[in-house]
């Protein structure tokens, strides 16, 4: 299976017609067809339905779709990073971010270390704890800034300056609203919007034994997401504060949990892992700042 043929997997994928994504391509329809052919006889799946004017993955296509964009996301990570072995005022860095306002910290050393590089290039993925750590250990990212604390033997870790709080985000209406900060026992029967992450791992440690009269009603991987509930009335929304908007525009406000439950953010990469030249510039850079 070659590089070149998955990503006219993808392109045939993306497109949804063979017509169109041979002229992306700039290949003829015959030569992209009989390409599609020997791949599905590779594989010994069908990976496309047919249709009269459209083309629809199957099941095994859209399994081979997710693994392609890993594969084809590392092909390109493997040939940016040697080709900027020997340049050691440019290249490409790619980061994994969970959502956190003390992603602020991050932007400030890049916008600094930009001044000094200007052919630094950055590309940022976000997603929570597990995401970003899975796409970090399979290569695909070069540093992951995570809530939950990290595996000391197997990363290197900076602490990040500051830690985020969290709280509750409902209608500015609301009876709670009128609160200064919450508790627990407020929350009882209410239905909540949070993260599955911190669900699981952070809401147990602040309201203890009360966890079990607590009512999920509902999981966000992002917090703009589960705040467009909250404004509809749906819920309320458990996170961290600077996260959403709440601001008198927004109709909703947000009030810290007390007592007050915080977590820390780490930036963290692989040990015994190779860099390229800009990378390594930018690690010390991230140290200085950070011990700071």
């Amino acid at each position: 299976m070659e590089i070149r043929t998955l990503r006219y997997f993808m392109a045939i994928a993306r497109e949804e017609n063979m017509t169109r994504a041979a002229e992306t391509l700039h290949v003829t329809q015959p030569t992209l067809s009989k390409q599609m052919q020997a791949l599905e006889a590779e594989l010994g799946k069908k990976l496309f339905r047919r249709h009269s004017f459209s083309i629809e993955l199957t099941e095994e296509g859209m399994l081979l779709r997710r693994r392609a964009e890993d594969l084809l996301s590392m092909a390109d990570k493997i040939t940016a990073e040697f080709a900027a072995m020997d340049d050691i005022i440019g290249g490409n860095i790619y980061f994994g971010c969970a959502e956190s306002w003390q992603i602020r910290h991050l932007a400030r050393v890049i916008r600094h270390f930009k001044l000094q590089y200007p052919e630094f290039h950055y590309h940022i993925t976000s997603g929570d704890t597990e995401q970003v750590t899975e796409k970090l250990d399979r290569g695909l990212l070069d540093f992951a800034i995570i809530v939950e604390e990290p595996d000391y033997e197997k990363y290197h870790v900076l602490h990040m300056p500051e830690g985020d709080r969290w709280g509750l985000v409902m209608r500015a209406d609301n009876a709670l609203a009128r609160k200064p900060v919450i508790h627990a026992g407020d929350l009882r029967g209410l239905p909540l919007f949070c993260s599955e992450q911190g669900w699981r791992n952070d809401l147990p440690r602040w309201c203890g034994d009360q966890m079990d009269e607590l009512h999920l009603e509902g999981s966000f991987r992002l917090a703009y997401n589960g705040a467009v509930f909250a404004r509809e009335g749906l819920g309320y929304l458990l996170t961290f504060d600077h996260l959403v908007d709440t601001s008198p525009e927004s109709g909703l406000v947000f009030r810290p949990l007390d007592p007050p439950l915080e977590n820390a953010m780490y930036l963290i990469w692989k040990k015994q892992q190779v860099f390229t030249p800009i990378a390594e510039r930018f690690i010390a850079e991230l140290q200085n700042a950070f011990r700071q």
